[in-house]
This record gives C-alpha cells, structure tokens and sequence, in this order.
C-alpha cells in the first residue's frame, strides 16, 4: 500500500472515529438519520438533501464537498432503508 493510500485511509477512520462518539454520546443521531433518510429516499438528489438536513438537525456535520467517511455514512444510510424495505 502506497503512502498516499495509506494516509487516505488513515483519515477515513479517524473520521469515523469521530463519527462513532457523537452516535454513542447522542444515540437519537442514528434514528433522525435514519428518518431523514427515509423521507428523502426517491428525490433527486437524495444524498445533498440528506446531509443537509442531518447536518442542520443533528450535530453530525457533512460538508458541501464529502469526504470517503460522509459517502461511507450516506451509502450505510441506503444500505439500512434497503435492508428495512426487505423485511417488509
């Protein structure tokens, strides 16, 4: 693995370390993310109306330009609905 990579990497789970204390300090961050996810499934433009709104509702803040970790978050987000939409 090259540096770059490594560094790349490195930074992607320093985010998600950051990522996972908010949700374990404030555990209603994964419902309203789950819930705002759900609203804004089928629009365009899901995932900018997604990290919009869980970033003026929650304290997770997603930045206009993502990095790896907030499109890991939005694809989990879509991963959780479509396993939620199977179960029914």
């Amino acid at each position: 693995m090259s540096t770059a990579s490594e560094s790349r990497q490195a930074k992607v789970i320093d985010e998600l370390r950051v990522f996972i204390k908010k949700v374990l300090s404030d555990p209603t961050i994964a419902v309203k993310s789950v819930d705002i996810a759900r609203k804004y499934r089928n629009q365009p433009n899901a995932n900018e109306l997604i990290a919009r709104e869980i970033g003026a509702n929650t304290t997770v803040r997603i930045p206009e330009r993502w990095s790896e970790a907030d499109k890991m978050f939005l694809d989990i987000l879509h991963d959780v609905l479509d396993d939620e939409e199977a179960l029914y």
